[in-house]
């Protein structure tokens, strides 16, 4: 047997060998009258272990090409040379050869964890249900008026709603802006997507934040598109490190969450962001603005978002209600030049034909102050003692193992753990003690940090997660 499987691959040497046999079936080498190599000998063969066959021929007789009887050997299976030659497709083959790539591996495991009960989640990034408007929202679902339209809304959205967000964000946000520029989307996630398809191609180079949540996502491998690291300090990026990569790089759009960072929770000084507005209008570069967590700030202080100071029209303003309100209503929108927005609102037309009447009237509504203030007035309180409990539980159960910068609004607590630790081994363990979390290289390069959300849990649970992470850590300790 000349073919060997490839070592350095990415593809498992399991997948490898299956998609072998697979061929060696369709063109002949593995003949239908005589069975195939034993597991013990086609791992000799092909110098593997015998496990790494036994996945193999699991896969194989999964997408029924062949059968195995105790006795009688590994043979091709009947069915694929009957009279119809029904195959049943190899969906691996196809899963693997989609252009859309899937999530990390990491964000897969956790994924599978947050749906066991007994789990405490420091990991998910939304709101718990104590923290959601529930009776607010059921008042206003339940007000008896109906939706003007249950046909497909405007390609934009809702006018009324995109009336409401452009005094809403005037109001709060200090941003200029009128309801033709803003594009309702399916959340944040949706409205970045739709920039990264919409307005850069294979080969393209944007500079984002490390570590960032951006990092976390695919979108940018998934359309070709080239990250350039921009390292984030106590106080944010520094705009020298961006005035560096420009000066050596061909940067087509720069991506920022400049206030209560994902996952740093570090803001942006004032001067750092008019900075970074200087060096966008020099070089003509725009600015991809995530702003999540502005409204959050635990003293209540209004921040001024890139898109406040923005005089030039450079800068692509996203934000979203789901984590201030609820992550499922999917309202999230879009801010920038009237083309950019019709051009981003064509493809969302492609995808959805736009979005739920019913979510948008709920977010018209209880954008009203009448609804919102109360809302966030208690929002920020509650967030605040969350953060003030992880911060009391992790120097009582932990001490100075875990350092971490106290942040003044968001979600998201970003800490040191010592450097010797292998942090998927201290996951894994702490995944088995009953908590979850998200390692730092998750989010970036640095994988001396861990990111602990705390909007998902209440404080008795909190205090009880960050005591099994820290039996975690003093295992390895």
């Amino acid at each position: 047997m000349k073919w060997k499987p490839d070592r350095m691959a990415k593809k498992p040497i399991y997948k490898q060998i299956a998609d072998y046999i697979e061929s060696g079936i369709d063109d002949g080498t593995f003949l239908a009258d005589k069975p195939l190599p034993s597991e013990r000998t086609l791992a000799n063969d092909l110098q593997v272990n015998r496990s790494t066959i036994v996945a193999a021929y699991d896969e194989l007789q999964a997408n029924g090409l062949i059968e195995r009887k105790k006795g009688s050997g590994t043979t091709i299976s009947r069915d694929i040379w009957g009279m119809e030659k029904k195959r049943i497709p190899n969906w691996n083959r196809y899963i693997e050869a989609g252009s859309f790539l899937q999530n990390l591996p990491i964000t897969q495991r956790l994924r599978e964890e947050m749906t066991e009960e007994d789990i405490i989640n420091l990991a998910s990034g939304e709101l718990s249900e104590g923290l959601f408007p529930t009776t607010t929202l059921k008042e206003i679902a339940g007000s008896g008026e109906f939706p003007e339209t249950l046909g497909y809304d405007h390609p934009l959205g809702n006018e009324k709603l995109r009336e409401t967000i452009a005094a809403h964000v005037k109001e709060y946000k200090a941003i200029n802006t009128n309801p033709s520029s803003i594009l309702i989307t399916s959340g944040a996630q949706q409205a970045l997507h739709l920039v990264v398809q919409c307005l850069l191609k294979a080969g393209d180079t944007v500079a984002i934040e490390d570590p960032s949540y951006s990092y976390h996502l695919p979108v940018f491998q998934t359309a070709g598109v080239k990250t350039l690291s921009l390292p984030v300090g106590k106080h944010g990026i520094n705009p020298d490190d961006l005035v560096s990569l420009l000066k050596v790089h061909k940067i087509r759009m720069i991506f920022l969450n400049p206030i209560f960072q994902n996952p740093t929770g570090t803001i942006l000084n004032y001067s750092g962001r008019q900075r970074v507005i200087d060096i966008s209008a020099k070089f003509g570069i725009p600015i991809i603005e995530d702003d999540p967590y502005s409204l959050t700030s635990f003293n209540g202080e209004k921040m001024s978002t890139l898109k406040s100071m923005d005089l030039n029209g450079n800068v692509l303003y996203i934000s979203s209600l789901s984590k201030i309100v609820a992550s499922g209503l999917r309202i999230g929108w879009i801010i920038g030049p009237r083309a950019v927005i019709e051009r981003l609102s064509d493809a969302k037309q492609q995808l959805d034909f736009g979005h739920s009447a019913f979510s948008q009237r709920i977010a018209d509504k209880f954008l009203q102050p009448v609804y919102f203030n109360p809302h966030m007035k208690r929002l920020r309180r509650q967030l605040a003692n969350k953060r003030d409990q992880i911060i009391s539980s992790l120097q009582f159960h932990i001490g100075d193992y875990v350092t971490f910068y106290a942040p003044e609004g968001g979600i998201h607590l970003w800490c040191r753990i010592p450097t010797k630790i292998n942090e998927m081994h201290l996951l894994e363990e702490a995944i088995r003690r009953g908590v979850i979390y998200l390692p730092g290289s998750a989010l970036g390069t640095q994988s001396t940090y861990i990111r602990f959300t705390f909007a998902k849990e209440d404080e008795a649970r909190i205090d009880q997660g960050i005591k099994r992470f820290s039996e975690a850590l003093k295992h390895f300790l």
